[in-house]
């Protein structure tokens, strides 16, 4: 694997990763909460992602589930053994609601079977792609946004 992969893919190993390397997450204060076999949680304050309105910025509301499912197949990548790239083909997201506060998204991961399927699809072409959501929670515990993207990996 090359020197850009992190030798674990703890939460602070896979944070200091994304803020090496993708400098907006560090600007956004991004935390890793969780990479668990089941999902990948990120983590930003409101203050460096605020809007004129008290509450956080579109693009902010945006970006963190856009990483969060990056993350979430970088580590499927990593996990197989494969020093691949990922990058983001398609995505929209829904807003539901501001967000005021301190805010998550969460990205369940790939079940098992898709996810050996994925590998061995990239193994065999050398790209495969894969569509994912994630979710940030409001303070009621109701969806504030609802992403869907499509990420290709390629090695």
């Amino acid at each position: 694997m090359s020197d850009l992969v992190p030798d674990s893919l703890s939460p602070a190993a896979l944070e200091a990763f994304l803020h090496a390397k993708i400098p907006l997450t560090k600007a956004m204060g991004l935390h890793v909460i969780e990479t668990g076999p089941h999902q990948l949680v990120l983590e930003a304050p409101l203050e460096p992602n605020i809007n004129h309105l008290g509450s956080v910025f579109g693009g902010a509301l945006h970006a963190l589930p856009t990483l969060a499912c990056y993350a979430a197949l970088w580590t499927l990548l990593r996990e197989g053994g494969i020093d691949g790239h990922v990058v983001v083909k398609k995505s929209a997201a829904q807003y539901r609601q501001p967000v005021k506060a301190t805010f998550r998204a969460s990205c369940q991961r790939p079940p098992p079977g898709v996810a050996a399927e994925f590998i061995n699809d990239l193994r065999r072409h050398k790209k495969a792609r894969m569509d994912l959501e994630s979710v940030v929670l409001g303070a009621n515990g109701k969806p504030a946004v609802e992403f869907s993207g499509s990420f290709v990996a390629v090695v």
